[in-house]
């Protein structure tokens, strides 16, 4: 299997990159595919590229900062890209890429197009529960959606739980301010009938909390208020560590009952960890793309790619395509204004 890398994407670029490329060649057993400054590349592998590790040269870089679409559509010989257009022409199996989330959408959409059916592709993340993790997106591809783009995620967010977390029957709950079907805005209220209808295992309304508890196992809301959850998230298991330091640095008897117990967190650390999750994979368009995080260094990237390996292996494009053609069995596409 091949997967295409952006090595010039993200806050570490390329050298974060390279390396997270180079563990997951030697983990994963796949051919890595790093697209970007070939010469920058070849001085950061030392020698390394030969059977398992190629460069495919690119002369540009989208910035962080760039507007996405025009960035995408100006700059096509930019490493993230010509990362996309890899797996268009059947070169790569995925795409891995830790730059501008933005770009890596557009470029996705305009070079793979979408599933049929699916109005607005998503961003899905994995969230740490007691019982494994959540799937919750939109993470910020869309911050504007209507009731029927909530389905559509809930249709792709449990095509991946079931095909590549093999969970049965994954329980599918909308996010809102309470449980009560009376509870939420107008976008959640006017999605909980429609999704009532689709054959999923519904839940009904969840509340923030759900997300951790694992009483959902799939978790659909607009891209605003799914990345707002996701960087809290982050920032809380951060802050949480940064208090237990604290505290251990304040007295002694500190320093004896919370370094052991410090010690014994490491696992709960991990699992809070998003380097531990790789990436975001882009649902719903043709091919296999994964959305690293901007501040990713090697074990996320690695991660990233692991993400993009098992998506290909269990066939997650064909089985969200499967999932939304059942519930428009004569393949017209569904249009929202």
């Amino acid at each position: 299997m091949r997967i295409a890398v952006d090595a010039m994407g993200g806050d570490y670029a390329p050298a974060e990159i390279i390396a997270g490329a180079g563990l997951a060649v030697a983990e994963y057993g796949i051919h890595v595919l790093l697209v970007g400054d070939e010469a920058r590349i070849k001085a950061e592998l030392r020698g390394r590229a030969g059977e398992k590790i190629t460069v495919v040269p690119a002369s540009e870089v989208i910035g962080m900062e760039e507007q996405p679409v025009q960035a995408v559509r100006r700059k096509k010989d930019s490493s993230l890209v010509r990362a996309v257009q890899l797996v268009r022409e059947g070169r790569a199996a995925a795409m891995v890429s830790a730059g501008n989330t933005g770009a890596v959408m557009a470029a996705a959409i305009l070079a793979l197009g979408r599933i049929q059916g699916v109005d607005r592709p998503a961003l899905m993340a994995l969230m740490p529960n007691p019982r494994g993790v959540t799937v919750l997106l939109d993470c910020g591809a869309n911050v504007d959606v209507r009731p029927e783009h909530l389905v559509q995620f809930a249709i792709m967010g449990s095509a991946y739980a079931s095909s590549v977390l093999k969970i049965t029957a994954p329980r599918v709950g909308i996010l809102s301010i309470g449980e009560e079907e009376t509870k939420g805005n107008e976008l959640t209220q006017s999605a909980l009938p429609l999704l009532k209808k689709e054959p999923l295992n519904f839940i009904g309304n969840v509340e923030g909390r759900d997300v951790f508890n694992g009483r959902a196992d799939v978790v659909v809301c607009d891209g605003f208020v799914g990345n707002i959850l996701l960087k809290a998230g982050e920032g809380l298991a951060q802050a949480l560590e940064d208090m237990i330091r604290q505290e251990i640095s304040r007295s002694f008897p500190a320093k004896v009952v919370l370094g052991t117990g410090f010690f014994f967190l490491k696992g709960v650390r991990r699992r809070l960890d998003y380097a531990e999750y790789g990436g975001a994979p882009l649902l719903g368009v043709n091919g296999v793309v994964v959305a690293a995080h901007g501040s990713s260094k090697a074990r996320a990237i690695k991660n990233a790619v692991r993400v993009a390996v098992e998506s290909v292996r269990n066939e997650l494009v064909e089985t969200i395509r499967a999932g939304i053609a059942g519930r428009n069995p004569k393949g017209v596409e569904i249009i929202n204004g």
